[in-house]
């Protein structure tokens, strides 16, 4: 089958599309990556979503266009990467403008924006979408959604292998070992904290407006990470907490931001990005050293993909901190790490139409497995 999957991810940077074609079963696909395009989210639009998703008040005529322009831009970016609309149906996240997991005092719930019954329609193709409700529904934390898809696409090693998504969040995958005593485990996975989204919000704010992340790390690579304050934030209650969590630019975000640099008054904007750059690599670090702690478990491999394994400096930070691992990124399996969130959507989005489940209560911590997604399909 060939399916679209349709990305747009904490960073509200734009829309990942690729077109893959997907045979075989479920578990063990076989998948060819036909083609990626990215597309950016006009200045405006991607203003509006970063603070819609910090609490920005909006009357109900500006959340309503709101999210028609978010479904005009994944429809844009839909036809960029499907130019023969080849695709027989459609893997849309949408773009999250608030999650709240679930805590001892609210159920969780999570706002994927977008309007797809007008997706289907402009593209005359069906659409699977709001892909985290079921598994909300069922006391989860609707996040993160994608390992399950990670351990189909890249498959098992001899020894646990871990992928590390750097987007405006980062989350882990951990897949269990082909063989051996742990080759009957779960797969497991989790958000860590932050990855690009406090670096890049700091670099919009000192250069005022000029610069929407660190391109290539050169402003990190110029400063100098303070240690001490790294080890302070490492301690604070959500890094504290074991899997399964998950969390967002709602936790992480422009206030958070503000909170960090009056922590650090007067220091060198060049070494608050290098602090807040190294910091997003300790989070996942601490991680695994608490699992490996807990459960004796330690990855062989660190595979990672997303926008910040683009950065040469937070990717040199990860691999002194995760020593004992290989860390490398996902392009030299073959997986472009641009496009490993949108083909795991268009690979959910298949496992809806075979009714093949796409979460793990081990994961996300509800009751019970389900087919994930809701089908739109075009009038």
């Amino acid at each position: 089958m060939l399916v679209l999957g349709l990305m747009s991810g904490t960073s509200a940077d734009g829309v990942d599309a690729v077109l893959a074609q997907f045979s075989g079963t479920p578990a063990q696909p076989n998948w060819k990556l036909l083609n990626l395009v990215s597309t950016p989210y006009p200045q405006d639009l991607r203003d509006t979503v970063i603070k819609a998703g910090q609490g920005l008040r909006l009357n109900s005529l500006e959340w309503l266009e709101l999210s028609e322009a978010i479904t005009e831009a994944q429809a844009q970016a839909a036809r960029a990467c499907d130019l023969n609309s080849q695709a027989e149906i459609v893997g849309c996240h949408g773009q999250t403008v608030w999650h709240r997991p679930p805590s001892k005092d609210h159920r969780g719930a999570s706002w994927q924006m977008l309007q797809a019954p007008l997706l289907a329609q402009l593209l005359q193709c069906p659409v699977v979408h709001d892909f985290r409700s079921i598994d909300l529904a069922l006391g989860g934390q609707g996040a993160p959604l994608v390992p399950m898809a990670d351990a189909a696409l890249l498959g098992r090693v001899d020894g646990w292998r871990g992928v590390l998504n750097l987007g405006g969040i980062s989350n882990l995958t951990l897949i269990p070992p082909r063989n051996g005593p742990d080759c009957g485990a779960s797969v497991l996975g989790w958000d860590c904290g932050p990855a690009n989204s406090l670096v890049d919000l700091a670099m919009h704010q000192f250069s005022k407006g000029k610069l929407a992340f660190d391109r290539d790390g050169a402003m990190a690579a110029s400063g100098r990470a303070h240690a001490a304050t790294i080890e302070r934030w490492l301690k604070e209650p959500f890094f504290q907490l074991p899997p399964p969590k998950s969390t967002g630019r709602e936790q992480f975000g422009q206030a958070d931001l503000e909170n960090r640099l009056q922590e650090l008054p007067g220091l060198p904007t060049a070494n608050f990005v290098a602090t807040l750059t190294a910091f997003s690599a300790a989070v996942v670090a601490q991680d695994l050293e608490k699992l490996h702690a807990k459960n004796g478990l330690r990855p062989l491999e660190l595979v990672v993909a997303g926008g910040g394994s683009r950065n040469p400096v937070l990717m040199s930070e990860l691999r002194q901190r995760c020593r004992g691992m290989r860390v490398h990124i996902s392009d030299e399996m073959g997986l472009r790490a641009e496009a490993r969130e949108a083909l795991a959507f268009a690979l959910l989005a298949w496992w809806h139409s075979l009714r093949h489940p796409g979460n793990a209560p081990a994961i996300t911590g509800a009751s019970k497995s389900a087919v994930l997604g809701v089908r739109a399909d075009p009038g």
